[in-house]
């Protein structure tokens, strides 16, 4: 479903307010193709979890964080079933204080709140006291400590074809070594390569491949022990810890705060 969030003429032109804010729930899934927009965007979920594909990232938003996408930058998004969420539109002038590149934040309840407010506008230009709340919006976008929820593509054949495989079947364990004797390229060159075009070692890739995985699956209330057998643990306390050291809460603590947002 591809259906309007909110007037294209508050994302496509600087026209309007400086700031436009929607909120939207559906239960259909919601699936958009490849864009881009004049206006900056921050997209949060409420419930459920989305996946943004920018800039030869593979993004995951799930609820209580979110995804800024600067100006002009080509997205498509996809939520994975029901959906409830929302988005800030930013005039391009207006931009120029926020992130220049893509991030992921957490969202607090002083953002989601004045969100909430600003999708109530009508979209013509803010009174004082609006303007007041968008300020805010866009001081916590600038202040958001940015959170690693997006997974790089390299570009080399070759490490595409891995990349591929492991994204299919995350509890393939097999080491470096292996996996560049499947691939036809030396084990030196795979590991540069990977650290070259996507800025993470072979190890910290499929460890990040394997987080955004586990966020999909508790979004969709899947047991913590079945998302560790599925990524390949041998038992769910070293998945435990090693969610714990990425993320800074255990899993079961995230999808408590996620069901509380």
């Amino acid at each position: 479903m591809t259906g309007f969030l909110i007037r294209p003429d508050l994302v496509l032109s600087d026209a309007g307010p400086f700031l436009a804010a929607a909120e939207l729930t559906q239960k259909e899934a919601r699936d958009t193709a490849p864009h881009s927009h004049a206006r900056g965007q921050l997209m949060g979920a409420i419930s459920g979890l989305v996946s943004v594909g920018l800039d030869k990232q593979h993004w995951v938003v799930p609820a209580i964080h979110a995804i800024w996408i600067p100006p002009h930058h080509t997205h498509s998004i996809r939520s994975h079933g029901p959906f409830s969420g929302w988005s800030v539109f930013v005039r391009e002038s207006r931009c120029a204080t926020l992130p220049p590149t893509p991030r992921a934040i957490r969202t607090n309840p002083l953002l989601r709140e004045a969100i909430h407010r600003a999708a109530t506008w009508p979209g013509i230009d803010l009174n004082p006291a609006q303007t007041h709340i968008a300020e805010v919006i866009l001081e916590e976008i600038a202040s958001a400590d940015e959170v690693a929820l997006g997974l790089p593509e390299p570009e080399d054949p070759r490490l595409v074809r891995i990349a591929q495989a492991l994204t299919r079947d995350l509890a393939d364990d097999r080491r470096l070594e292996a996996w560049a004797q499947w691939a036809g390229v030396a084990p030196r060159t795979l590991s540069r390569k990977f650290a070259a075009e996507t800025g993470l070692s072979f190890a910290q890739w499929r460890q990040q491949a394997r987080v955004l995985r586990a966020l999909e699956l508790l979004a969709d209330d899947v047991p913590v022990t079945t998302i560790a057998l599925e990524l390949g643990y041998d038992n769910v306390s070293a998945f435990i810890d090693m969610f714990r050291r990425v993320m800074g809460v255990t899993p079961g603590r995230y999808g408590n705060d996620a069901a509380q947002a």
